[in-house]
């Protein structure tokens, strides 16, 4: 049974130690060159000297256009070959490579890196553990001088030759980070980077191989399309390497950013930093809507649509599913035609850039760079591969404005592989717009449900999956599965009205119409809330000056007082005295 991974929590495997196992599977390393004969030389002395057995290992030079050619040293592994590609680009000399190879395991390795003697082992011992693994080593930049090829083949410890050294900062930044690529597994495919990466061979098929369109960033690029395949990314610190001089980003990595961003956009949708702009299309759609047409009637089918169109997702991509070979030219009477609908759907959809046709239900087109390969495939084509998602629904079920944008933060915020939304539920339910009986999560009710896949958990599941075992069952063991109200998520039964963008951009300027006057408001209050604890603070003020003044009137009465009750008395006294 093949070893299941959640997400990409490689802990739950265990390789063997370096050392104590006995290895099977054949590794190929990828060597593209261009110039550089004495530090391809010394590449090839660290090859010589692995631990991991030589039977099993073969190693391809390609010479990318030398001048003079490269050659073989006499310092090399037994089984190794040059050829050479002359088309310039290490995309092309990596495709080149990759064909020639006949390994299990490709080995990614650049000629200017050194492999520890147990680097290669390091690596392949994981690859024995599950067949869906990218390794990668740590890499330190060393500025030493060259030895001789020699001293590398003969060294136990390169450290003693190359420290001190830098790490790949970048790298092992993203590492900790994520503890190991284990909590954030939207991330992990940047790992893989051509100095000393591995891959196994056949996932590497599936994914395809490198993008030769791209000027850089063509690694990551394949990364993600390894992680779409099912890929889980595991960073081997067992697997050392020293790169001879510092690397090209090392060097300029603001003006390598900016050329790598302008091409990685349109292909990485999982870069959405790089997809700010509020309206424009993608090369690869963050999202693809698979929506049945067959059966359907036009009306369903476009209120469908053209809400999925018109919601705050613009990043999406609307595959319509029918027997499209039915529609042919039309005739002399369109209102007695049998498919009068489906005729309308295409012809209403025909010159919409995001809409796409497929006969197949299950699948989807290859037109526009989307492929006939459903998730799940074990044979896919083309960038579509690397749609993240794709959301399967019902004709005339329509989402609201936000609705996929909410169902696709779950599904990324939880992980989760498979999120199916409950339209409709009971005995009714194949009667709802575009209804379908099913058995509704095991009910036994029949119900009307929408499906948000995540294309690397179904490709992951259809790697591991068992004999007998339904697809999703796989899906949930690996990624996990929830069931969600679509209600609650703003799924209706019916159209609704559109807001536009027209309709939109006057209620934005209306709301910020509406947050400036409040703003102006908040502003006079807060003048008046001032100006009150001003009068607040001369009425305290005067308070305390009547206090006093009240204070000394009363000592000043109560002198009074006693001068008053004194005279009296007197008085009184002299009275008395001269009556007797």
């Amino acid at each position: 049974m093949t070893a299941r991974i959640i997400g990409n929590d490689y802990r739950s495997l265990t390789p063997p130690a370096l050392g104590s196992w006995v290895p099977s599977l054949r590794v190929s390393v990828v060597v593209p060159a261009y110039g550089d004969q004495e530090k391809l030389d010394l590449a090839l002395a660290g090859l010589a000297a692995q631990t991991y057995p030589a039977p099993l290992t073969e190693v391809v030079v390609v010479d990318n256009g030398s001048s003079p050619p490269l050659r073989l040293p006499a310092l090399r592994p037994a089984n190794t070959r040059l050829i050479v590609c002359s088309v310039p680009g290490r995309a092309h000399a990596r495709n080149a490579g990759l064909s020639a190879a006949t390994g299990d395991v490709i080995h990614w390795l650049d000629s200017d890196v050194v492999l520890d003697r147990r680097s290669v082992e390091a690596h392949m011992r994981w690859h024995h553990a599950a067949p869906y693994l990218v390794v990668t080593g740590y890499l330190r930049f060393t500025p030493a001088g060259l030895p001789a090829p020699e001293v590398v083949a003969a060294a136990d410890d390169l450290a003693k030759l190359f420290e001190p050294a830098e790490p790949h900062a970048w790298l092992v930044d993203l590492v900790e980070r994520t503890d190991g690529l284990t909590a954030n597994p939207h991330r992990a495919f940047s790992l893989h980077v051509g100095g000393a990466t591995s891959v196994n061979a056949a996932l590497l098929a599936v994914a395809g191989p490198m993008d030769t369109d791209l000027i850089l960033g063509q690694d990551t690029e394949m990364g993600y399309r390894l992680a779409q395949a099912g890929a889980v990314f595991v960073p081997e610190p067992l697997s050392r390497a020293f790169h001879l001089g510092p690397t090209m980003r090392m060097r300029d990595k603001a003006p390598i950013d900016r050329v790598s961003h302008a091409f990685v956009a349109d292909r990485i949708p999982s870069y959405r930093w790089l997809r700010s702009h509020p309206a424009r299309q993608w090369k690869v759609p963050y999202v693809e809507v698979v929506v049945e047409s067959g059966g359907c009637t036009y009306d369903e089918v476009r209120a469908t649509v053209d809400a999925v169109l018109a919601g705050t997702l613009p990043d999406v991509a609307v595959t319509l599913a029918g027997p499209w070979d039915r529609v042919g030219a039309e005739g002399r009477a369109p209102l007695k035609n049998p498919d009068l609908d489906l005729v309308l759907i295409r012809g209403h959809y025909a010159h919409e850039p995001r809409v796409r046709f497929t006969d197949e239900i299950s699948g989807v087109s290859g037109v526009s760079g989307v492929s006939a390969a459903p998730p799940g495939s074990r044979t896919p084509s083309g960038p579509a591969w690397a749609v993240p998602y794709r959301l399967r629904l019902p004709a005339g079920w329509v989402p609201g404005e936000d609705t996929l944008a909410r169902l696709l933060d779950l599904a990324r915020d939880e992980g989760y592989g498979l999120v199916s939304v409950l339209l409709a539920e009971g005995d009714g339910a194949a009667a709802e717009p575009g209804g379908t009986g099913g058995d509704g999560a095991g009910s036994g009710r029949a119900v009307v449900a929408a499906r948000l896949e995540r294309a690397a958990a179904f490709a992951r599941a259809a790697i591991v999956l068992g004999e007998g075992e339904d697809l999703d069952d796989a899906v949930d063991d690996t990624f996990g599965v929830i069931w969600v109200d679509g209600e609650t998520y703003g799924f209706a039964p019916e159209a609704r009205a559109l807001t536009g963008r027209r309709g939109a951009y006057r209620a934005r300027i209306e709301a910020e119409a509406e947050v400036a006057r409040l703003t102006r408001e908040a502003e006079r209050l807060r003048d008046q809330v001032v100006k009150w604890r001003d009068e607040a603070g001369r009425w305290r003020k005067s308070t305390v000056e009547l206090r006093r003044e009240v204070g000394t009137l009363r000592k000043e009465l109560a002198a009074a007082r006693k001068v008053v009750q004194y005279g009296l008395l007197s008085s009184v006294k002299r009275a008395i005295i001269r009556r007797r």
